[in-house]
């Protein structure tokens, strides 16, 4: 597969034309700053992939928690109000 790498100002300038070369080609694109990369443009196959991954990893801790009988559990009620009421602290 295709890596490209872009600075900002260029991506910029050609950012249609990068869309095109990886929603279209499959290339994946690096976009630097001051050399450094900062950012990703990739096919949107491959963000719904490490979404999927994300979820399912967030599916395995849940399943972990819930058959531990000694996990504490907090209504999701009573989460929103202390989430809150932190909030209104800050």
């Amino acid at each position: 597969m295709d890596v490209k790498t872009v600075n900002s100002a260029d991506a910029r300038k050609s950012f249609s034309n990068l869309l095109n070369e990886s929603g279209f080609g499959g290339c994946r694109i690096i976009i630097t700053r001051k050399g450094k990369a900062v950012a990703a443009i990739v096919p949107i196959e491959y963000l719904e992939a490490i979404q999927a991954k994300e979820d399912q990893k967030d599916i395995s801790e849940a399943n972990r928690i819930l058959s531990d009988p000694k996990s504490v559990y907090i209504p999701w009620e009573q989460a929103k109000k202390e989430l809150i009421k932190n909030k209104l602290d800050d």
